[in-house]
């Protein structure tokens, strides 16, 4: 595809989609809610939504030039690695939960690594103490990686058109450059410092000027690596020149990622958690990811109470909310892992009886204290960047995938001559059991690191049915908080009767078990419910932080498609 016609296209794209959103038109009685902002985009035909109008844009052209859901997936997937470099990437790692027109669902783990050298001890002191940083920033914080490895299984088994014809938006947007929004701007002026400190080559990010709102960038040797992808493959990126500079860079920064180590890493397709919730059907993703049965555990408790009833962020739908959260992040440390290397009591954590029993302890008139359901220690939860988008096409084929590279920018480290930053998913494992990582999740034995394991994530993709039919594509970056996130979206919809773009705008907040404390966004709750959860107990922190950055589709009752964007971040939804 010639890049002038493709750029026109995916320009002319993102215009009309900010020119067609529909408005929410009710009064915004709530700050909660943030109706006030909330747009949503509506399409018969097909859907993608994404973290960046460009990246949509070219899933969208995808959809429209006759391609399905999955090479929609691809093409919004490698577009992303070049337009939204703090997240979407070619060197991390996520998940896909995949459902068919026909009902049929898989998952794919494509999640990253650790490498064969990696050992339990290798981010602790010789006293046996955590080595601050070592495990977030520089060489030895990266997974061997698993994204191109991951888009290649699904194009494999699902795709109809060209790999190379996929691949070529992202090559065009790289080589020839894209105006950066304003976000954008900030974030790469943000991270300047950080650049410089763990990089032994300047990269062209780094300038003596800020970035601005509308300036060109361009990333030329990322588009002679995608470019490398688009002609070999899976070789482009696991063997020769590719994985060649991976090793090199490993080596001059004293990181263990080796060759064979690239050339041995395989995708994994899974069976899906799936469970019923009311009239519907959740398909979401198993371990490795703690999010599937967490949200699940969730959803399943919420059949014990009245939730709408009691109405949304409420006194007493907020502190039961927070009770269940509370429990099922104490299991998900407990009991969570690779599923290759660790048993996993998957059918205890989803039974009804387990959970009904989780939930006895859960007092109505106060909080229960988080060491008394398990112990441990953190101090803080810190930001992750982590993306995800939701694909439908006309026939009913939906893919909700989340990647991530972690922290911002991965371990901040750009492989010289590749143009790409490497992970730093290392700090997703239990560096040291009941130490927290960098997001203030305490994990346990079932999470310690270990050669060739997949460290455990919170990444939630998640489809629902309702009645048997597509109804909702859903998922978010955040960290410690999508599987929150997800879960509030979910129950926003069906709970509370809101649209899926008033469930998404609507204010969130988050307990994780440890630290005791709830995070919220500012004006999630009115003055009087705040008060009173304090009197409860519970420790509530306001935060200027968003919280999520959820992009999903909902299935309208037409059959068409609502697609939803978060207005916490500048992605967009665009259908055709």
């Amino acid at each position: 595809m010639l890049y002038q016609s493709w750029l026109f296209f995916a320009l002319f794209m993102v215009q009309f989609a900010c020119q067609n959103k529909q408005a929410d038109t009710e009064e915004n009685k709530d700050d909660s809610m943030n109706t006030n902002i909330s747009e949503a985009t509506f399409a018969k035909n097909g859907m993608v939504s994404s973290a960046h109008p460009l990246a949509s844009a070219v899933g969208a052209q995808i959809l429209k030039n006759g391609g399905n859901a999955a090479d929609a997936s691809v093409a919004t997937f490698f577009a992303l690695a070049v337009v939204y470099p703090r997240a979407g990437n070619i060197a991390g790692g996520g998940f896909a939960v995949c459902r068919l027109q026909d009902g049929s669902v898989t998952s794919l783990d494509f999640r990253e690594k650790a490498a064969s050298a990696a050992t339990r001890e290798m981010y602790l002191d010789s006293k046996g103490e955590v080595v601050a940083g070592l495990s977030i920033r520089g060489h030895l914080a990266a997974g061997v990686p698993g994204s191109v490895d991951g888009m290649i299984e699904l194009h494999k088994k699902y795709g109809k058109m060209s790999w190379k014809d996929l691949i070529q938006p992202a090559v065009d947007l790289a080589k020839n450059g894209f105006k950066l929004t304003s976000d954008e701007a900030k974030v790469l002026n943000r991270f300047q410092k950080e650049f410089k400190e763990h990089n032994r080559f300047e990269l062209h990010l780094v300038k003596n000027q800020v970035w601005q709102e509308g300036e060109t960038i361009t990333y030329p040797e990322l588009a002679q690596t995608l470019e490398r992808i688009r002609d070999q493959g899976r070789a482009g990126f696991y063997e020769g020149k590719t994985a060649d500079l991976i090793v090199e860079e490993m080596k001059a920064g004293k990181g263990i990622i080796s060759a064979e180590d690239l050339k041995k890493y395989h995708s994994v397709w899974r069976q899906p958690i799936i469970f019923p919730y009311k009239e519907y059907k959740v398909i979401t993703m198993p371990p490795p990811s703690g999010g599937g049965i967490a949200l699940a555990q969730l959803l399943m408790g919420m059949e014990n109470y009245p939730f709408k009833d009691w109405g949304f962020n409420q006194i007493q739908s907020t502190h039961v909310m927070i009770e269940m959260e509370r429990r099922a992040y104490a299991d998900r440390s407990s009991y969570l892992g690779d599923p290759d290397f660790v048993k996993i009591p998957t059918d205890m954590l989803m039974n009804k009886e387990y959970i009904e029993k989780r939930l006895e302890s859960i007092s109505m008139t106060e909080k229960t204290p988080s060491d008394e359901i398990k112990e441990g220690k953190v101090d803080l939860i810190e930001s992750v960047e982590t993306t995800h988008f939701s694909v439908a096409d006309k026939d009913g084929n939906a893919f909700s995938i989340t990647t991530t590279l972690n922290s911002y920018f991965g371990c901040k480290v750009m492989v010289k001559g590749g143009g790409f930053f490497l992970n730093n998913e290392m700090d997703d494992f239990s560096v040291k059991p009941g130490v927290p990582n960098q997001f203030g999740i305490v994990g346990d034995e079932a999470n310690a690191i270990a050669a060739n394991k997949r460290m455990l994530s919170s990444m939630t993709p998640t489809i629902l049915e309702k009645n048997g039919k597509l109804f909702m594509v859903v998922g978010t970056p955040g960290g410690s908080t999508i599987i929150t996130t997800v879960y509030q979206v979910i129950t926003n919809v069906i709970e509370h009767g809101m649209t899926l773009q008033q469930a998404i705008s609507a204010k969130k907040f988050h307990h994780q078990w440890l630290p005791d404390e709830v995070i919220f966004e500012e004006n999630t709750f009115d003055p009087a419910v705040l008060k009173q959860l304090e009197q409860m107990g519970h420790l509530m922190k306001p935060r200027k932080e968003k919280i999520g950055r959820v992009d999903a589709i909902l299935v309208l009752p037409d059959g068409s498609y609502e697609g939803a964007s978060d207005p916490r971040s500048e992605g967009k939804a665009i259908g055709y």
